[in-house]
């Protein structure tokens, strides 16, 4: 799998990943507080958003590993259109932080037709490098008539691990993790 990291030192992402777990307690009130207002269509408490880790397929080949992501959004008061973003995230056994992947047709926002009620993606990345964690950064925005931003909202999935390749299955063939869709949804959070 090819992918671009950022010339980031090591020393700064150390220094970001601090700074995110140290502003985390400040920050889960006003995230606590936007999920109990609820949105139109969807009950108190539970966010207008989800995203999840659908399947993660482990293997000796590395062709044959892949982790498929989904990212789900209802409209709330007001949106006339929804946007989708799908970042794949990586995190090698060595690495504090994950770094994003580049691959084709995903970091790219997703429209949703004009009225359209909820909006659903789902991406199955495939050709995993091993050992290694891959998880989505799934961002969401819901926009007015007038194209303005109503709400925005990032969430993870689950992660997929990526075992190194000698505890991986046999020649029997990949391992396919299905992950029920209940129970799965991602958590929110500042994407790394």
């Amino acid at each position: 799998m090819q992918f671009i990291r950022s010339s980031v030192s090591r020393a700064r992402q150390r220094q970001v990943a601090a700074l995110a777990c140290a502003l985390a307690p400040v920050c889960l009130p006003a995230g606590a507080l936007a999920a109990s207002q609820g949105a139109a269509g969807t009950a108190p408490g539970k966010l207008p958003a989800s995203a999840t880790l659908e399947q993660c397929v482990t293997a000796v080949e590395q062709g044959e590993r892949s982790a498929t992501f989904v990212g789900e959004m209802t409209a709330v008061a007001g949106t006339a259109r929804m946007l989708m973003r799908i970042d794949v995230l990586e995190r090698p056994p060595d690495e504090v932080v994950y770094h994003t992947v580049s691959y084709p047709g995903l970091g790219v926002w997703l429209r949703s037709s004009p009225g359209v009620k909820t909006y659903k993606d789902l991406d199955k990345v495939t050709d995993l490098s091993a050992p290694a964690e891959y998880r989505a950064a799934i961002r969401f925005r819901w926009l007015n008539a007038k194209g303005h931003l109503i709400k925005a909202l990032e969430l993870r999935t689950p992660r997929c691990d990526q075992p190194p390749p000698a505890s991986a299955p046999a020649a029997s063939g990949p391992a396919v993790l299905a992950l029920p869709s209940a129970g799965q949804a991602g958590s929110p959070g500042p994407a790394l």
